[in-house]
């Protein structure tokens, strides 16, 4: 497990949230002003210097469970409030997004690439604010510093760090499955073929060389197209990407529906369920989060509906969670007795509360409607 992932995943899990709240916003005709302070807030939050240098201290994952409170607490740092089926279905969309674009990753580099991609979107919502912009532009440098020396080795490791994280994650969302990239069981198909990694060579020749070292090429045909990047994406502040993975895929005119059992349920119900081990570095900083996002409390609330409208979202909550039955999981409790009873509390108030979500494999909730 590397100790250097926890920053990628909060910040693309964060960037995907940014998406879906933008184009909700959007298709609900909420005033541009009050979209704005929404978009502001949330991202000044999330980039407190404050918050970013505790986040960027090595350290292990957090728990699905407290990954999950993390961010039900940033999405209402400002005037904008959910309820907790549509924060259950965000949260689904967030992840299931970031879990297909590690998965479709041609190097393991290439989830620096994916994170400055949602940067790059995240500072365009803030540009108007001097103040939150330059918070944004310190954790481009942060990430510089942070990542840009890694080995290719100490990133094949992140990205395994994720895909475990991300394991049994299976919700259906629509526009993977009209573009036929993912399953009804909501596994992802990694078809052959497409766009190879910058210094590669294209699939199709075999060199083998004899003992005078005179070599002999054989020509094979590789059964998919292939083409190799023209050039290296930018890792700067600003510059081209080249990989698409990680821009903003919602519109107000593409929607997106979803459908299984809630990741926010039913994470819940496997081992992260066990609060005897729960991770006191995750306590201090949803402690920190809490005490930033006070400051934005304000009288002027409204409600953001992730469904198309409030009789699907009711109707979404009163759903109750599919029981997950693929494996049988153990819990062995290794820590010595008697030290983390405090803690287990500690977890145990940090839940979210009743959440719903859940729902039949044969039905699609449409959550984006156009």
């Amino acid at each position: 497990m590397s100790l250097k992932t926890l920053p990628l995943l909060f910040i693309n899990l964060g960037g995907e949230m940014m998406y879906i709240l933008d184009q909700r916003l959007r298709a609900q005709n909420i005033p541009t002003e009050k979209s704005k302070k929404v978009l502001n807030d949330i991202v000044a939050t999330m980039f407190n210097k404050r918050f970013m240098e505790e986040l960027f201290k090595p350290q292990t994952l957090y728990s699905k469970k407290a990954m999950r409170t993390v961010f039900d607490r940033l999405a209402h740092a400002s005037i904008m409030r959910l309820n907790a089926a549509s924060m259950d279905k965000l949260y689904d969309l967030m992840t299931m997004a970031f879990k297909y674009q590690v998965s479709l990753a041609l190097r393991p580099k290439d989830i620096l690439l994916i994170t400055l991609n949602h940067m790059d979107t995240m500072r365009s919502y803030v540009e108007d604010s001097s103040g939150v912009r330059s918070q944004v532009e310190h954790v481009y440098r942060m990430l510089s510093e942070t990542y840009a020396s890694l080995s290719q080795g100490e990133f094949q490791l992140i990205r395994q760090t994720l895909l475990n994280f991300f394991q049994d994650m299976h919700i259906r969302v629509s526009i993977f499955l009209k573009d036929k990239v993912q399953n009804n069981n909501g596994r992802f198909v990694l078809k052959p073929g497409g766009s190879l990694p910058y210094g590669t060579e294209a699939p199709g020749l075999i060199r083998s060389f004899d003992a005078s070292g005179k070599s002999r090429n054989i020509a094979f045909a590789p059964g998919a197209n292939y083409t190799v990047a023209s050039r290296e994406g930018s890792f700067d502040l600003r510059g081209d990407r080249i990989t698409k993975l990680g821009c903003n895929m919602y519109s107000a005119s593409r929607p997106v529906e979803t459908s299984g059992p809630s990741i926010s349920k039913s994470v819940m119900q496997g081992s992260d369920m066990d609060t005897s081990n729960p991770d006191p570095l995750a306590k201090a900083h949803l402690d920190l989060l809490s005490r930033l996002i006070g400051a934005n409390v304000t009288n002027n609330e409204f409600r953001l509906n992730l469904f198309k409208n409030d009789q699907e979202e009711d109707e979404a909550a009163s759903i109750q969670p599919i029981e997950v039955a693929e494996s049988q999981v153990v819990n062995i409790d290794a820590s010595k007795g008697g030290k983390t009873s405090e803690l287990t509390r500690i977890m145990g108030e940090m839940s979210v509360g009743d959440k719903g979500g859940g729902g039949d494999d044969s039905d699609l909730l449409d959550l984006m409607d156009s």
